[in-house]
């Protein structure tokens, strides 16, 4: 009788459910909308280029290249700096956050294995050695577009609160509960809420537990 660890079983549910299949075909279905969205980016950014990318740690911290639409310009003050995010916000980049579009190019980092559709939204590199070794629990799994935290939140909680509701995920993982993610996520789509939080126009960089 073969007997497998919780940890393991959450391996091979991640590869079932974000089968490369599924979201070929997702991507084969929306891709005329990702290419004017696109265009329109292109231009409302003011010649910045419609896609972001940037390395970011996956599971057990391997790094990857998450790729997004570009929601803000590269505007910088006269000492080169880059602009405050709320002063390079566009007003069409606003739509596609406040809608999520954003996210969809992350498609790509699923069809590759990189991310999963659900899991802890993956963050930047510098937090690494910030995390204590719970915290650091959420790169168990491979990250996701949308998850616990930001059906919870999102952008509101604070960061010990996001961390806390990542690594809970981590330790309930299930086809059930990625289901009522989903559907909660379609929710909190349509009503634009937990955007961002109340002092910012995203989110406040992560200093630490302290």
């Amino acid at each position: 009788m073969l007997l497998f660890s919780f940890s393991s079983f959450q391996n091979i549910y991640q590869n079932i459910y974000c089968s490369s299949i599924l979201v070929f075909v997702v991507l084969a279905v929306i891709w005329p909308v990702l290419l004017l969205i696109a265009i329109w980016l292109h231009f409302a950014n003011k010649g910045a280029g419609a896609f972001f990318t940037q390395e970011r740690p996956g599971k057990n911290g391997k790094i990857f290249r998450v790729i997004k639409f570009k929601s803000m310009t590269d505007e910088r003050d006269a000492e080169g700096k880059l602009l405050p995010d709320a002063k390079r916000l566009t007003h069409v980049g606003k739509f596609v956050r406040v809608t999520s579009i954003d996210e969809l190019p992350q498609l790509i980092n699923v069809l590759k294995g990189d991310m999963a559709l659900i899991g802890p939204r993956p963050l930047l590199l510098q937090y690494l050695p910030l995390y204590s070794k719970e915290q650091a629990r959420r790169h168990e799994v491979r990250p996701g577009i949308t998850g616990w935290a930001q059906v919870n939140g999102r952008n509101t909680i604070s960061w010990a609160k996001k961390f806390e509701l990542d690594v809970w995920y981590v330790d309930h993982c299930s086809f059930l509960l990625d289901l009522k993610i989903v559907f909660m996520t379609i929710r909190k789509v349509f009503i634009r809420e937990g955007i961002s939080s109340d002092t910012s126009a995203t989110m406040e960089v992560f200093t630490g537990n302290n």
